[in-house]
């Protein structure tokens, strides 16, 4: 439904609600998170790119909200359990990555005195290295020791890498298609299916070196202007350029449909851990979509993997 369906939509609602004091409520369900708000199903019907309160955050799709009809339709507030104690532990466990990307040091001074106050103690030999995060390390050999030392911190989990797409494109009866701006699945003119893929060349590989991986997700946006406005499936595949091919693209491993997105809409996909496996080792290279026919036919943006290390 377009923007100004949903307005129309929003109108009727007024009328038909016309006994119902202003700023009243009602129930929708999120069904997709769009770059200007989020796609609702009320009551049967979609309303696309409904805008949200600044304080529903961390929006997803499922989420059950407080819907302001009227005219102009608002997601007022997320129903449900108060998420206090979650974002205790989300901010607590942001506060530790912040603690460790800093060095430990709290203080580094010198002078040709002796420093003020206890527990110091005379370092006879000073070494210092630079880990593998570019963090400095120092280690301290004492003549004689006062005090026990500290136990150094544990290796520290890789932090994830993001890797953005080096190149995209889209092709239609073994040949690139110049027409499709973005990666582009199914037929919509009966002129051909079309297969979309991005590519990442070596940097997938590269990352993953020496790493042992325990996740990888990739970000897909559906583009508005494609295909029917309800969710549809990606059909994703694995393939094996490096880089865009002149003539057709090869699909490998696949189909998978790990993701349904309704148009404008982001979502995340989690890749299947042979998938990750073959991506990490460099027997596969990068991701395709393709569909058959008009059902599923959707343009798509995005495509940045996220590699999470353990």
């Amino acid at each position: 439904m377009t923007s100004e369906a949903a307005r129309a939509l929003g109108e009727d609602i007024a009328i038909v609600k016309g006994g119902r004091a202003t700023g009243g409520t009602v129930s929708a369900q999120v069904i997709d998170v769009t770059d200007i708000g989020v796609n609702v199903d009320y009551g049967g019907a979609l309303l696309l790119d409904v805008p949200c309160v600044d304080s529903y955050r961390n929006r997803k799709a499922g989420d059950w909200v407080a819907l302001r009809p009227g005219a102009k339709p608002v997601v007022m507030w997320r129903l449900g359990e108060d998420p206090g104690e979650l974002d205790d532990a989300r901010v607590q466990a942001l506060a530790r990555d912040v603690a460790l990307d800093e060095q430990v040091i709290r203080a580094a001074t010198w002078g040709t005195a002796a420093p003020s106050g206890t527990g110091w103690q005379t370092v006879q030999t000073l070494y210092l290295r630079k880990n593998s995060e570019g963090k400095v390390e120092l280690y301290g050999q004492l003549a004689s020791q006062s005090d026990t030392s500290p136990s150094a911190p544990a290796a520290r989990t890789p932090k994830p890498v993001t890797i953005s797409p080096s190149a995209y494109g889209t092709w239609r009866n073994g040949r690139p298609d110049d027409y499709a701006d973005y990666p582009t699945q199914g037929d919509w003119t009966g002129r051909g299916n079309r297969r979309g893929a991005w590519f990442y060349g070596s940097a997938i590989v590269n990352a993953c070196a020496g790493k042992t991986v325990a996740k990888m997700t990739i970000k897909f946006t559906r583009r508005r202007g494609s295909g029917v406005n309800a969710k549809r499936a990606l059909h994703l595949y694995l393939h094996d350029h490096n880089s865009p091919p002149s003539g057709q693209l090869d699909l490998d491993d696949g189909p998978e449909e790990l993701l349904s997105l309704s148009v404008g809409a982001t979502g995340t996909v989690t890749l299947p851990t042979p998938w990750r496996n073959k991506l990490a080792a460099g027997d596969a290279r990068g991701l395709a979509i393709y569909a058959s026919g008009s059902s599923d036919y959707m343009s798509v943006q995005g495509g940045a993997v996220t590699i999470t290390f353990s």
